[in-house]
């Protein structure tokens, strides 16, 4: 299982529900990633997405505890657990967790692989992700030379599992 995101310089993620900065050059990467494959989120995250609507070109997938919760274009599933069963019989490289800051912490467990914008920036933000770069169990195996869009730098990065 593969998980995609992007981190500040302090690992932040997001905030007020939405991403910390528009980065064209990071969507890209993202839709490069995920085309085709199933993408994993929770019901925030969801509500993120443009006008609410599925990702093109992707199954997607909604994590919610919320027993009434449907969405049209999206699979919801109620549990880890059953997300997990759902897909047991899809290619381990054809899943990607997408987030929020709970559905990667629920997963991180369950991934062999993170895809990671870093932004050399510091940003407002009430969601984080883990540090990487203090987790033995990962390293990383392929990074990009330097990307620069309206004055931000960033990097993307290829963590594997030990």
């Amino acid at each position: 299982m593969n998980m995609i995101l992007a981190v500040d310089k302090n690992w932040a993620i997001g905030c007020d529900g939405g991403l910390l900065v528009h980065l064209p050059g990071d969507l890209k990467f993202f839709k490069e990633q995920t085309s085709g494959k199933t993408v994993i989120m929770g019901r925030t995250t969801m509500e993120s997405l443009p006008g609410k609507k599925p990702l093109p070109n992707r199954e997607n997938i909604v994590m919610t505890r919320q027993e009434d919760f449907e969405k049209d274009g999206f699979k919801v599933l109620k549990s880890k657990e059953a997300v997990l069963d759902y897909v047991k019989d899809i290619a381990e490289d054809q899943v990607f967790i997408i987030g929020g800051e709970q559905i990667y912490k629920s997963f991180l467990s369950d991934a062999d692989t993170i895809y990671l914008t870093k932004i050399d920036a510091e940003f407002k933000a009430d969601r984080y992700f883990v540090n990487l770069d203090e987790m033995p169990e990962f390293k990383v195996t392929w990074e990009s030379r330097l990307q620069d869009e309206n004055g931000i730098a960033y990097k993307f990065y290829k963590y594997e599992r030990v």
